[in-house]
Parts: C-alpha cells; sequence; structure tokens
C-alpha cells in the first residue's frame, strides 16, 4: 500500500532526510507525512508596502531589495541583519539561527518577497525570522492564494526542510498520492454531514484551492479525528454492558429508609434527587454501572455516595468507598459514622496506618461476610483484602488513582464485577467529560444545599499585606480559622520553602504566642507530623494553618473562613478553585483572598478575574481548558492523554458534539459495525487501535 510506503523513496527526501524526519517527529511512512499538518497559512493574494506595516498586524508579506547584510555581536547575542527596502521605506530583518546558511544564500541588491511577523522595537519596526522567496521563485511558485506553512526544527531546516523546503515535499507527496487516499468513513456518516471526501480533505489541508475548501477540509479531519475517538469508547461501553452482567438491586429496604426518614440531616436538593434516581435505574437493571459523579465543592456528593451504599447493603451486598489519602478517608469514616449513629451497620476503616490486630479483624470480617461498609486508601487494593461478595465500589477523587488501581478493586468481586461509582469535586468540562470519561455514564450535581453562603472572592497585591493581616485578626477574633497556602512547584522546591519558611516567620510575628497557635504543613514532612499539624487544626486547637497545597483535596474544618493564597498567579484555576472549596463549609460567612505581586500576565489577569467573577466550578473548568489546553486539565494525565493532530478540544466542542451524536447512531443500529455499510469503520477502527494509524489511545 502506497501509504506504508517508506518515506525516504519520496523525491526530495532521500535516505539522510528521512532519518531525520524520523528523529525529529517520529514521521517513517508516506502516510506519516500526509498528517503532518500545516500550523498556518500565508496569504499570498496581498503585499503590504513598508509604510503600510503597524502594531496590529500578525503576518505580512512585503517586496523590496536586500540593500545592507552584516553580522552583529557575538557568541549568543551573534545575529544577521538586513535591510530591505522598498518604494515606501526600510525595514531591519533579523536572524538569530542558520546564520552561516543565509550568509551563503541570501543576495545583495536582489529583489524578494519577504513573509513574517513585524515587531515595534526602539520605533522602529523589524522582522525576525522572516521567510524569504527570490521574486523569480515566488512568481513560478505562487499558483494559490494560500500557502501552507508546516513547523519544523533546526535540525531540519539545515538540511533544507525549513517550512519551505517541507512544503515542497508535501507537494510531491500530494501528486503522488492522487486517486491512492482511502476513504475511511462510511457513505452515509459523509452524506449526512455533506462532508467531502478524504482524499479532498488531505489535498486541499496541503495545497488549498481557496479559503472556502479549505474550512471544509479541516472540518472533515477534525470530525473524524473525534468520531473515531468516539466510536471507540462508546462501543467499549457497549461491549460492557452487553458482556458484563451487574448484580441487581431490587430492595430499597429497611437501612436506606431508616437512614432516610430519621437520619438524614437536611432536605436532599434537587439535584442529588435526580442523581440518586439515574444510579438507582442502573443499579436495579441488570446491567453493570460505570458511572462518574460530578459535583463542585460542598455538593453534597458524600450524601448520595452513603444513600448508594446502603441500597448495596440493603441488598445483602458488601460495599467500599476508596479515598486517595489517609485524611479524606478518615473524614469519610467518622463523618459516615456519625451520620449512621444507632443503625446496625458494620463499618470499618482501612488504611496504611491501620494497626495489625484491627487489620486481622477486618480480613476476618470482610472473608465471612459481617463487615458490610469498608472504607479505605490505596490498602484497600492489598491482596489480603478478599470481600465475600462486593456489590459496590465508590472511588472518590478518582483521578488521583491510576488505570490499574481502579481495575484491581473492580477485580476484588468474587461472584462477578461490582457496580462502579466514581467521584470528582474537579469540574471536568463537557468536552473533555465526553473524551476522557466517554466510557462512562456522567451524573451531574449542579446547585449547592440551600442557605449555604457564597464565599467572596478578593483579590489583592502583596502591598496590600498589612490590611490582610488586619482582617485575619478580626476573624480570629469571631472564633474562626484560617488557612494561608503557598505554591510548591517541583523546578524551584528550595525557592517555595525559603518562600514557605519566611512567609511562616512574618506570620508569626504578626501573630505571636500564646495568644495565637499556628500549624505548619509541607511536603518535606514526615507523613505522621502532617497528619498530628492537620488534626490540630480540625480539632480547632490552631487558629491559622500555613501550607503548601497538600490540603487541596478532602480536609473538611468548618470553622475555616479565611484561605489566603499567596502567590496565586502561579496557581491553575483549577486549583485556585480547589483551594476556595476549603472554606464555605460552616453557616458563617466565608472569604478567599488571592495575593498576586503587581505585574501580571494577560492570563494571570483573567484568572484573578474569573475567580473573583464566579463561585462556578463547571465555569471556572471552561477558562481553564481554554487557557491551559486539555493536557495540563488536573486528571487528565491518568487517562492515556490525548494525542489530536488537528481537533482542539477547548475550541471544537461543537465538532466533538456532532462526532458523538453519530457514533451512538452507527452503534444503536449495529454495535458490532457488522453491517456491509460500515465495513469502512470497522476495517479504520481496527486498524487505528492496532496502532497501524496514529491513535490516540486512552486507558
Amino acid at each position: 500500500m502506497l501509504l506504508e510506503t517508506k518515506i525516504e523513496f519520496l523525491k526530495g527526501v532521500g535516505p539522510q532526510r528521512a532519518e531525520l524526519l524520523q528523529k525529529e517527529f517520529g514521521i517513517f511512512t508516506f502516510g506519516q507525512l500526509l498528517h503532518h499538518y500545516p500550523f498556518r497559512y500565508i496569504d499570498k493574494s496581498k503585499i503590504y508596502t513598508i509604510a503600510e506595516i503597524d502594531n496590529d498586524q500578525t503576518y505580512i508579506q512585503l517586496k523590496g531589495k536586500l540593500i545592507a547584510i552584516e553580522t552583529v555581536g557575538e557568541k549568543r547575542a551573534k545575529r544577521l541583519v538586513a535591510k530591505l527596502k522598498d518604494e515606501t521605506g526600510e525595514i531591519e530583518l533579523v536572524w538569530f539561527k542558520s546564520i552561516k546558511w543565509l550568509q551563503g544564500s541570501l543576495k545583495m541588491g536582489v529583489e524578494y518577497i519577504v513573509y513574517g511577523k513585524p515587531t515595534l522595537f526602539r520605533n522602529s519596526f523589524n522582522i525576525t525570522h522572516p521567510e524569504m522567496d527570490l521574486i523569480s521563485d515566488a512568481l513560478l511558485t505562487n499558483d494559490v492564494a494560500l500557502e501552507a506553512v508546516y513547523p519544523t526544527t533546526e535540525a531540519l531546516s539545515i538540511k533544507g526542510l525549513n517550512a519551505k523546503g517541507i512544503h515542497r515535499i508535501q507537494k510531491n507527496l500530494v501528486a503522488q498520492l492522487i486517486h491512492h487516499i482511502p476513504e475511511t468513513l462510511s457513505n452515509e456518516v459523509i452524506q449526512q454531514l455533506g462532508l467531502i471526501s478524504k482524499e479532498e480533505a488531505l489535498i486541499n489541508i496541503h495545497i488549498p484551492k481557496d479559503e472556502n475548501i479549505l474550512k471544509k477540509a479541516i472540518f472533515r479531519l477534525k470530525f473524524e479525528e473525534l468520531f473515531y475517538l468516539q466510536l471507540n469508547l462508546l462501543r467499549q461501553k457497549v461491549i460492557k454492558s452487553t458482556t458484563v452482567n451487574g448484580f441487581v438491586f431490587s430492595e430499597i429496604g429497611n437501612y436506606f429508609n431508616t437512614f432516610y426518614n430519621e437520619k438524614l440531616p437536611f432536605e436532599l436538593t434537587d439535584a442529588q434527587k435526580r442523581v440518586i434516581k439515574e444510579i438507582r435505574k442502573d443499579i436495579g437493571s441488570g446491567k453493570h454501572m460505570n458511572r462518574l459523579l460530578q459535583g463542585d465543592v460542598g455538593s453534597g456528593k458524600t450524601i448520595v455516595a452513603l444513600m448508594i451504599l446502603l441500597i448495596g447493603i440493603d441488598n445483602g451486598f458488601q460495599t467500599c468507598l476508596m479515598a486517595p489519602t489517609e485524611i479524606l478517608a478518615q473524614q469519610h469514616y467518622e463523618g459516615i459514622k456519625a451520620l449512621l449513629h444507632g443503625m446496625p451497620i458494620e463499618i470499618k476503616l482501612l488504611t496504611g496506618s491501620t494497626k495489625t490486630a484491627e487489620r486481622k479483624i477486618i480480613h476476618e470480617q470482610l472473608e465471612n461476610g459481617k463487615l458490610q461498609i469498608l472504607i479505605g486508601t490505596h490498602a484497600l487494593l492489598e491482596d489480603k483484602v478478599k470481600f465475600n461478595n462486593l456489590g459496590l465500589a465508590i472511588v472518590d477523587e478518582q483521578h488521583r488513582f491510576g488505570v490499574e488501581q481502579r481495575s484491581k478493586l473492580w477485580r476484588k468481586g468474587n461472584n462477578g464485577v461490582p457496580h462502579v461509582l466514581v467521584m470528582t469535586a474537579t469540574p471536568i468540562p463537557r468536552t473533555l467529560a465526553m473524551t476522557f470519561y466517554g466510557d462512562l455514564d456522567v451524573s451531574v450535581i449542579d446547585e449547592l444545599p440551600p442557605g449555604r453562603k457564597e464565599i467572596k472572592t478578593i483579590h489583592q497585591f502583596d502591598s496590600a499585606r498589612m490590611k490582610l493581616f488586619g482582617f485575619m485578626d478580626q476573624e480570629i477574633k469571631k472564633g474562626r480559622q484560617i488557612y494561608v497556602v503557598y505554591p510548591l512547584i517541583q523546578e524551584s522546591e528550595k525557592m517555595d520553602y525559603k518562600d514557605l519558611m519566611d512567609g511562616y516567620e512574618s506570620i508569626a510575628r504578626r501573630f505571636p504566642l500564646p495568644n495565637y497557635q499556628l500549624s505548619i504543613v509541607h511536603g518535606k514532612m514526615k507523613s505522621a507530623d502532617k497528619d498530628y499539624e492537620m488534626q490540630r487544626f480540625i480539632k480547632g486547637e490552631t487558629h491559622i494553618m500555613v501550607a503548601t497545597t497538600v490540603i487541596e483535596v478532602g480536609v473538611d474544618v468548618p470553622n475555616a473562613s479565611v484561605m489566603v493564597i499567596e502567590s496565586a498567579e502561579r496557581f491553575g484555576l483549577s486549583q485556585l478553585h480547589q483551594l476556595r472549596g476549603r472554606v464555605g463549609r460552616g453557616a458563617e460567612q466565608s472569604y478567599c483572598i488571592l495575593m498576586t505581586g503587581n505585574k501580571l500576565s494577560a492570563d494571570g489577569k483573567l484568572r484573578m478575574e474569573t475567580m473573583v467573577r464566579t463561585n462556578d466550578g463547571f465555569e471556572i473548568a471552561e477558562v481553564d481548558l481554554k487557557l491551559r489546553g486539555p493536557g495540563d486539565i488536573q486528571g487528565t494525565q491518568q487517562s492515556g492523554l490525548l494525542n489530536l493532530k488537528l481537533a482542539d478540544l477547548a475550541k471544537d466542542g461543537q465538532i466533538l458534539q456532532a462526532a458523538r451524536n453519530i457514533a451512538v447512531e452507527v452503534l444503536k443500529e449495529d454495535a458490532n459495525l457488522e453491517l456491509e455499510k460500515n465495513v469502512r469503520l470497522r476495517n479504520t477502527l481496527k486498524a487505528m487501535l492496532s496502532g497501524k494509524m496514529n491513535w490516540s489511545r486512552i486507558a
């Protein structure tokens, strides 16, 4: 097959360049080069004069004569500077790389077409690393208005494969592959969306006839990437639902009813009721439940989880809840135990700190079926932990667990696969939820319990520190507690540790013993010391906790009313929102104070403005996705991160939704892709999953 041909056999490549393309971009075959897409396009239809240049232009095309070329500076500061002149003025062109090669190829007194981004420097414009074409070459090659510009590297540029060189070999490739590019979507899908063919799309993304056909080409290729992603995920879901039977939880019995009628501390919100209904439908259907429960900080996921655990034990099954840290597991255990007080339910806690004698009792009670609810950490995954009949597993803050750890828990059911509910307080943007958790059903608790006061968020510059200390003092005198959080970023650990200790000392000077009690928690401390300090704060023995982000997940101190975040500009939006969620858990008004330096980047400014404007975690997650892209969103690293070539989850939500809708329709009619009309879909998916094509795997 021509697409599998080695790249060295393409005109203009050869063995040396082929080796470099493999090393720099992992391109081995014609097919892989065909999917090395341009990152922008040059509009060749408009030539500006030098006098027309202004600060708002992104890229411009000029025509002029080179009137000077010289090398300036030494070593790292060495650069090549040339002057281009047209009838309206002059502009400097500057190169910091490939100087030797350029000196040999640029010619004085000759006319060039120059393309690049103008920058204002000391009141005059220059262009750094412009692309240059001799007028004669430009006239010969300029047969289209839009010219593709490709990503390249210095090593490739030295061997003649700069952006222009790659464009040249792509043209050779397209010419060779015409009528040899197979269609990869079914006729039905193509007609349904009015898509152009795969061949037309690939030709026009590299050599677009015009802007209109380019848009169609990009849409077609983005759609295909997202369609196969969804088809794979949804097919896995269909296979699971037809091959893995679930335990039937048909009873809503004594435990659930007693808790609901006598123990429930407050009226459930409509969102909580809706989610319980969705889960009940799953666990009563005879199909295996695999559901993601999203709910913002403080939305009441734990109560929902507890009520589902009670349905499990009402039906004679054992249940478990796994949390990522000992403190969070302990908190779940104590909270659930208090809520179930007086009910004859056997509940235990298993963590790394559990004593040997207690472990032995837990292991025995699990095996003989006496233990009904087990709450714990990774300790639940140990080989010695054997359930008699595990029917339901709940995982909290599930992005903190690896795929293998989660599947180990599912395998704990010895009579079948337990129902699975994974929970997260890290709101996941809709497009990411569809992509990373596309094989799960998703439930969302999208309202907070009534009576809860919204946290007031204030942005202050470092110069307002004395004012901040005064406010902290007022809150302490009202009997409240305060968090002060510092960033800790691996690359600058020593520096961050110094910032934390300096901050602690300045707080200790302003809030001295014995009138004020302080705790400090950071990553360098032993676990036992950390837990001791955390417990002191939880019990109300200390007024201020100075910490790094180790308190981000799970600590529940209703009396804590102020969260001060130092160097807030160094945190991502999702992290800021998670930290803010540590306060606002009691009846009193709570505050989140974002402290930053005076100079903020545009992104930093937007993060602070977003935090001040809204408490809605889902809105924050969408802004975070746009700012950082999917690769950095918390939790996605666990999912076998996507390597989409063209589609962008932050911008292509509508295409993703269309792709998902069509994938759902296809599988509804033909779950195993066996119909004649779906042969292409089946073969393409098979090739992708066997790794023959560039495919983004999802764990």
